[in-house]
């Protein structure tokens, strides 16, 4: 219980402040690119090194489902993490909807993702692509035999603000499939339509990841 607990607290985290600065600093016209870049990447900083000692703040569904490829979670575990991503993710994107009503904003965006630069085909390719490297990142700086434990959070944090850097502009940047999820139900709409794209597109991302780091990489070893 421990770690469902560290689990929802750190995916609460991640998205109340993410979609947070969406919401409340006025999305790219406000705060722009680099702030929300930056609340996303900062927040994960954040939850790795608050509740990363007990859970190891996967924070991501894509993630855990990695880990549980390579063996280093069982299937209880598994559904566990899954399910206390979702609840904090979900409970998040409950807080943010009830402040931006109570302070009079609009909420028919809620920091969801969704694309219109690109097709479907696109978005699914660079959502897939950014989960690969994203992930594989996570494995290898998280690795017993490749990694730096002192550092992940940090090296982690960073390379998620960069990929939000890259994809804001494609896709809005998911690699999570517990971040998009829950925005996109509040919203409903288009966003909900797409959503799959941002479930699917990440667990694949990190299914290949976690074969790349295992058998080219040497992560497991």
């Amino acid at each position: 219980m421990k770690k469902f607990f560290a689990e929802a607290i750190g995916t609460f985290i991640l998205v109340f402040v993410g979609t947070g600065t969406v919401v409340f600093g006025n999305g790219v016209e406000g705060v722009g690119h680099l702030g929300i870049a930056l609340a996303f990447g900062l927040s994960i900083v954040a939850a790795a090194y608050s509740i990363g000692a007990v859970s190891g703040a996967h924070l991501n569904p894509a993630v855990s489902i990695a880990m549980f490829v390579n063996k280093r979670m069982d299937g209880k575990e598994l559904a566990t993490y899954i399910a206390a991503q979702l609840a904090g993710a979900f409970l998040a994107t409950a807080t943010l909807f009830f402040l931006a009503s109570n302070a009079g904003l609009d909420t028919a965006s809620l920091g969801e993702n969704g694309f219109s630069t690109v097709n479907v085909a696109g978005a699914f390719i660079f959502e897939a692509i950014a989960s690969f490297i994203f992930i594989l990142t996570i494995l290898t700086v998280t690795s017993e035999s490749k990694g730096n434990g002192k550092i992940a959070g940090l090296v982690i944090g960073l390379t998620l603000t960069l990929m939000i850097l890259l994809g804001l502009n494609v896709t809005g940047l998911s690699v999570n499939p517990a971040r998009s999820l829950a925005p996109a139900v509040f919203v409903g709409g288009q966003a909900l339509s797409q959503v799959w794209v941002f479930v699917f597109a990440p667990i694949l991302g990190g299914l290949l990841a976690a074969l790349v780091g295992k058998n080219l990489i040497g992560t497991e070893e």
